[in-house]
């Protein structure tokens, strides 16, 4: 579980035995029942990590609502969309392993993040990776509820793939680009895990080693 789920649910657990104790028991009720939602919202699962070469995998749970071709420093790029309800594990995992060679936050407005001006008008973090699967992009945008980003790394930091790298909390969206000739995985509509659901596999860079396809539990 994530740490903040438990400074929530103790919280909550607190203000319950304190109505209970100053009011009537029942009115503990509700401070429970968000109590228990948010020890569950911020749960943090294992997860099967492919050690597939060149496997980009989907940085976080939920619904593949778009992919599209897009123009980013001159080069075709391709971008996943995902977009995260209340319902999906909020924890955010690398795409790839490599090295984290830039951070930017930028502020921005708090829209509906399934729509598409989202990518560039919502609050978002842009991570910028290199690694074993060429240059990665992934973006933690900001949705109608989410208020709040976390990213735990910074530029210089090595990462390794399906590692947990941060969150956004209540909703969101997180978008992934990465180069156009790779070879697709997934599908819109389709439901996918951060960390084990392979998005699409990068075309092998040279004097790249090869890695088993195996799997490793995080």
């Amino acid at each position: 579980m994530v740490r903040d789920g438990i400074y929530y649910g103790l919280a909550l657990i607190a203000v319950a035995g304190l109505l209970a104790w100053l009011t009537v028991p029942a009115l503990a009720v509700v401070p429970l029942l968000l109590a228990g939602f948010f020890l569950w919202f911020f749960r943090d699962p294992k997860r099967r990590i492919p050690a597939v070469q060149g496997a980009i995998v989907s940085p976080a749970d939920g619904k593949v609502t778009d992919i599209s071709v897009i123009r980013q420093d001159g080069r075709e790029r391709t971008r996943i969309s995902i977009f995260l309800n209340v319902f999906d594990v909020h924890v955010n995992r690398s795409p790839i392993s490599g090295v984290i060679e830039d951070v930017q936050y930028r502020q921005g407005k708090f829209h509906n993040a399934v729509g598409a001006s989202s990518a560039d008008d919502n609050e978002q973090n842009v991570v910028t990776i290199r690694g074993d699967a060429g240059t990665v992009v992934l973006k933690q945008i900001a949705g109608l509820l989410a208020r709040r980003i976390v990213f735990t790394k910074k530029a210089g930091d090595t990462v390794e793939r399906g590692e947990r790298v941060g969150l956004i909390k209540f909703g969101s969206r997180t978008d992934v680009i990465f180069p156009a000739d790779s070879q697709m995985k997934v599908q819109v509509g389709e439901h996918v895990k951060g960390g084990s659901t392979i998005l699409a596999i990068a075309q092998p860079l040279p004097l790249t080693p090869r890695l088993h396809d195996v799997a490793e539990v995080r």
